[in-house]
């Protein structure tokens, strides 16, 4: 029997409960895996809640990425007892996702660890860790160093995405400007290496000049909306910023100036159908620059029937770095 975290759909409501289901009622897939730990992503809030209809089919598994060991395989990438990760590719939305003690998925969505990550650490970083390194590794493709003139801006710098993004830059050596919509975490942010902490609000508020004074060499994006027109008009010439989120809404209204005028660039990360190779060696960064035990010290653990409650609190922001779904408590 698997123990399960399962959604269903009523008269158009969402209701998620834990419940016991037999072997069969597994997806058919090449890799089945007993699944250590999952995590708490805003994507899983706005899933578990029944928004967006990011899930077409009922009953469902959500959960968008899960670690464990392999315990079957069809598929000679992999080994009894392999240790892996599974990100992405609409896992937890179209897929069955982690809220299970076993869980069977595609080989193509796995990827193996490396040998200094453990199932936890994996999680600990999970989505969010994956997705800030890719955007990192993305404004490095555009000439971003940490040599770079002015520090990398981090909005959305209290989320799970945003904390592992300043942790990653400051152990990768840049200075880091960490933005947020609560000034109350400011010692946490400076505590994973943030050197300046700036009030959401300032780059929120609406401005009538296309272009300011420059001041970020590059920025992650967390937050969308008004916040990413207003930091455009604020990067170096020749800078970039990573697009990575929408929390704030995906309005985009913003002036040309800085891109004929400046040159600068807006990339857009996508950790969902992003190529393994890519994948492969994010998790190799991550797990070269993130020290273990930094990593635990922004990690709260729960079980599955932690999940209702936290799934709300995620959605209207009170949840603070990274949440680690221990699936067999």
């Amino acid at each position: 029997m698997v123990k399960a975290f399962v959604i269903d759909e009523a008269d158009g409501k969402v209701t998620g409960a834990i419940r016991e289901l037999d072997d069969s009622a597994l997806p058919t897939e090449g890799l089945r895996v007993k699944v250590d730990y999952s995590t708490l992503n805003y994507k899983d809030g706005m899933v578990i809640n029944g928004i967006g209809r990011l899930v077409r089919s009922y009953p469902h598994v959500p959960g968008v990425d899960l670690a464990g060991v392999v315990e079957e395989s069809s598929d000679p990438r992999f080994s009894v007892g392999d240790r892996v990760v599974v990100t992405g590719w609409r896992v937890g939305e179209v897929h069955w996702g982690g809220y299970a003690t076993v869980q069977c998925v595609n080989p193509d969505f796995a990827i193996k660890l490396p040998d200094s990550l453990s199932t936890f650490a994996a999680m600990a970083l999970g989505t969010a860790g994956l997705t800030a390194m890719l955007a990192i590794m993305a404004l490095e493709d555009h000439h971003l160093s940490p040599a770079a003139e002015h520090p990398v801006l981090v909005t959305g710098a209290a989320g799970g995405v945003g904390s592992i993004a300043v942790l990653a830059l400051s152990r990768l050596g840049y200075r880091v400007s960490a933005s947020t919509g609560r000034m109350e975490e400011e010692a946490y942010l400076r505590s994973l290496g943030a050197t300046e902490v700036v009030a959401r609000q300032e780059l929120s508020e609406p401005s009538n000049r296309p272009l300011e004074s420059a001041r970020f060499s590059g920025a992650i994006d967390n937050v969308g909306g008004t916040t990413l027109g207003r930091l455009l008009g604020q990067l170096d010439p020749g800078a970039s910023v990573a697009s990575v989120g929408l929390a704030g809404g995906s309005t985009f209204a913003a002036n040309v100036m800085p891109f004929v005028v400046r040159g600068c660039n807006i990339l857009g990360i996508d950790s969902v159908t992003c190529p393994n190779a890519r994948r492969e060696a994010a998790w190799m960064r991550l797990s070269e620059v993130i020290p273990r035990v930094t990593l635990e010290s922004l990690t709260s653990v729960y079980g599955l029937q932690d999940l209702d409650r936290l799934a709300d609190e995620i959605l209207v922001g009170h949840v603070k770095g990274r949440v680690v779904i221990d699936v067999n408590a």
